[in-house]
């Protein structure tokens, strides 16, 4: 049986750092990501280092100002804006912070788009929801690397986390990496998971001292239908959202999917629904694909090996 919302709040009020943590949240100024940085918030009593990162300046400074007041001189709440669909914006941002910040404990990644739309590539030839869904997500954690191995080396917290579908993954077309020649909506819903956990994988054998992190919430009460440019979407999440609608019960609110992801960053599970792991579930993939794939993502990244 899952652990109750209760016990997991419990699990994570008894987090105590013994350092000031810093939290990089990119795309937390919505969804998950605003809930995983607000229970951060509640949890360390604002006393962290927290760095928002998106696109809505107003939403972030919103959250910010819900955050318990820090009691340490040293703690520090601020947002940097990036449109994280372009690789050349993560780039841009993954230098600013690093001259921004020594260290950083815990890198949160969970920008997200749900669209019925076809293949809609950005200015960089990238499919929009692949570029968020994973591309964005390898480069965060590529150009932050020393950032987190500068806090492992004192001995704290360096955990990578990507909240996508961990456990809901499918084959890897390796004649088609980043689905340029056959894309449908249903192929990057089955690869796009399994680039995560390929990335995970792959990050883990180069960085050994490091956590990654590949977790699935489940359905979230989240606006994420309600802001998708598909009129379906937005129609068919109102209704299936409403609290009248006998699906409703199913979807786990935004603030407790916030305390269980939580719960699996600070106690490295795996796949987190309700910090539970599940292990290789669906999984697909060997070292073969795994390198493949990440020859594929540093060339579309622009990226050095």
């Amino acid at each position: 049986m899952a652990p109750s919302i209760s016990a997991i709040r419990a699990l994570n009020t008894s987090f105590s750092p013994s350092y000031l943590p810093c939290a990089v949240f990119v795309g937390g100024t919505s969804g998950v990501g605003q809930g995983m940085a607000e229970a951060f918030a509640r949890h360390t009593k604002g006393n962290a280092h927290i760095i928002l990162i998106g696109r809505n300046s107003s939403a972030a400074e919103s959250i910010i100002a819900t955050f318990p007041r820090p009691t340490s001189s040293s703690a520090k709440h601020e947002f940097i804006a990036c449109d994280v669909s372009l690789m050349k914006n993560v780039q841009q941002t993954t230098h600013e912070l690093l001259s921004r910040v020594m260290k950083i404990n815990f890198l949160v990644l969970s920008p997200g788009l749900l669209s019925l739309n076809g293949r809609d590539e950005t200015e960089e030839g990238i499919d929009r929801k692949m570029a968020l869904h994973y591309y964005a997500r390898w480069k965060f954690i590529h150009g932050l690397i020393p950032a987190l191995l500068k806090a492992k080396e004192v001995d704290e917290d360096a955990k990578v986390f990507s909240v996508l579908a961990a456990g809901k993954g499918g084959k890897v077309d390796l004649d088609d990496l980043g689905l340029k020649k056959t894309f449908s909506l249903s192929a990057a819903a089955s690869q796009v998971p399994t680039y995560n956990d390929l990335m995970m994988e792959e990050y883990a054998s180069r960085y050994p001292s490091l956590s990654f992190i590949h977790a699935y919430p489940g359905w979230v009460r989240t606006n994420i239908g309600s802001a998708s440019p598909s009129p379906f979407i937005r129609v068919t999440t109102k209704l299936a959202t409403s609290r009248l609608s006998p699906l409703s019960y199913l979807a786990t609110e935004q603030d407790d999917a916030g305390e269980y992801l939580l719960n699996g960053l600070l106690n490295t599970v795996s796949g987190p629904e309700h910090g539970e792991s599940v292990g290789k579930t669906r999984h697909s993939g060997d070292e073969e694909t795994r390198k493949k794939l990440w020859e594929h993502t540093v060339q579309t990244t622009g990226s050095n090996a």
